[in-house]
């Protein structure tokens, strides 16, 4: 297993990390715990939950699996969850990134998952109604006092990753160090703002969905229905990636992926984990799966480390068209030589 430094911070991370959305629903207590085994087992160390994932049943899960395991092994994991979503039915206080809400929260995760501190407390979103202000200075204070040691993004846009760090750093709180975002080959247009806002800031990147939901694996069929227990048949999921199957990109990417797969005697999910796995500002790649035998396919994408050539090769077929002021000639204006004059 490959480790890596989590963004900014001195704390190193596995360069997989096991997300844990399925814990409790499609994924029962010991099929569970046997993902948690062998992570554990092949050197991972990075775990991420979030406190709405299956009503709170997820983080229980992780906290049980915490307790029933001797110190050698649950004193190498990074422990990461999240806060930010309705914890509750009609209260308008039970949602955001208040001080209030917030406070709440982590109490709740704290209890769920039976830590005294959570490595990485991430915001799930961005919340319009609650100045950023505020949630820093909630989350600067929950790291003085011990409940938690870094605290990261989710799901932020470039302008608000900017507006965080800048606001952290002109009120003198702590920064945070993370950001959690979807990307994948079929999901790059985090290259245009978000990712150049994390390297300037030194936000490591924690990519959620790196297989679009199941369509870089490669098991469905253009204009065949998603079968009812897959992730691209998911009411909850399955919204973000269903739409791109009209597109013809989509199936050249699928069909490049399957290529290289075959070339490198790996899996189609491999080289896709592999792909994300080796783009700048990534600190670890969240893999996830209902079965452990689709567990163990993707967390042997650990190994795999994709030729220059090969990852041309996706970048051609996985390119987003863009113009200005991305791309074409607005390309000119954010890069300049050294050199005088106008010879």
């Amino acid at each position: 297993m490959e480790y890596r430094k989590l963004g900014g911070s001195g704390c190193a991370v596995s360069a997989l990390a096991l997300g844990t959305m399925t814990f409790g629903a499609a994924t029962d207590e010991d099929a569970a715990y046997a993902q948690l085994d062998a992570f554990a087992a092949a050197g991972g160390t990075l775990l991420d939950t979030a406190d709405v994932y299956v009503g709170g049943l997820s983080e229980t899960i992780v906290g049980k699996w915490l307790a029933s395991r001797p110190n050698e092994v649950t004193d190498s994991i990074v422990l990461a969850t999240k806060g930010r979503f309705p914890t509750a039915e009609g209260d308008p206080n039970a949602v955001g990134l208040s001080r209030r809400h917030l406070d709440l929260a982590l109490t709740a995760s704290l209890r769920r998952l039976g830590v005294d501190a959570i490595d990485l407390y991430q915001v799930h979103a961005w919340d319009p109604q609650t100045p950023i202000a505020e949630t820093l200075e909630f989350l600067d204070s929950a790291v003085r006092a011990g409940k938690i040691r870094y605290y990261g993004l989710s799901n932020f846009l470039g302008w608000q990753v900017q507006k965080a760090v800048d606001t952290a750093v002109a009120r003198g709180f702590v920064r945070p160090i993370t950001l959690q975002p979807q990307y994948s080959l079929l999901s790059r247009e985090i290259e245009w703002e978000i990712v150049p806002a994390c390297a300037s800031t030194d936000l490591g990147l924690l990519p959620w969905s790196p297989l679009a939901g199941g369509l870089l694996t490669g098991k469905y069929q253009r204009g065949v229905e998603a079968p009812a227990d897959t992730r691209l048949a998911d009411t909850g999921i399955g919204h973000f990636f269903t739409p791109r199957t009209a597109d013809q990109r989509t199936w050249d990417v699928i069909e490049t992926v399957q290529a290289i797969a075959a070339e490198r005697e790996a899996t189609a999910a491999q080289v896709a984990l592999a792909w994300v796995k080796g783009r700048p500002q990534v600190s670890s790649v969240i893999i996830g799966a209902r079965t452990h035998e689709q567990f163990a396919d993707n967390l042997a994408a650990a190994d795999l480390v994709l030729t220059e050539k090969e990852m041309d090769r996706l970048n051609t077929a996985s390119e987003v068209p863009i113009d200005y002021p991305y791309g074409g000639g607005a390309l000119g204006q954010r890069t300049r030589p050294i050199q005088g004059g106008r010879a």
